[in-house]
């Protein structure tokens, strides 16, 4: 057991480290970017998250695994706030979190968005498959498992898979 008095921010953010993503268990809360900031004060810890898009379904299960994380480390007085501001983007996924996706059989987030376009939906972005790493992929529904993420199929293999979409 970790002492609360004597707990540092680093320890803190390896304890949040181990919190996996309910969504997405091969993603931790630091791999997807969602913590915003950790404050160790004599009257407790506080843990700012934003969540990957504002109403998002998962956030109460992450908040309840950060503080079982924290209480497993004897750590009990955490205070866990939701920032909305400035909005969660895929630019604050970690590198190593876009691995384990592509691992995992999750397109990654492209670095930019491929196609620029004022028109909703107007034209596919080029994704590559995890798979066999073909960008002859079509999307087949702007919304896949969760949300966050678009199913596409691969024309190569014809696996279909999530992408992670950028945002």
């Amino acid at each position: 057991m970790i002492r609360q008095n004597n707990i540092t921010e680093e320890a803190i953010w390896r304890i949040l480290g181990t919190v996996n993503d309910p969504e997405v268990p091969v993603l931790s809360v630091t791999d997807l970017g969602i913590i915003r900031e950790v404050k160790v004060r004599p009257d407790g810890i506080i843990i700012k998250v934003t969540p990957t898009y504002s109403g998002c379904p998962a956030m109460d299960m992450i908040s309840m695994n950060i503080r079982m994380a924290m209480i497993s480390h004897g750590l009990d007085n955490v205070t866990i706030k939701q920032v909305l501001s400035p909005a969660w983007t895929t630019d604050w996924m970690s590198e190593d979190g876009k691995r384990k996706l592509r691992e995992y059989g999750i397109a990654p987030p492209n670095p930019k968005q491929q196609v620029c376009s004022d028109v909703l939906f107007a034209r596919d972005e080029g994704v590559q498959c995890p798979r066999c790493d073909s960008y002859h992929t079509e999307r087949i529904s702007e919304f896949g498992s969760t949300a966050c993420k678009a199913l596409y199929q691969c024309q190569e293999c014809r696996e279909p898979f999530d992408y992670f979409k950028c945002h």
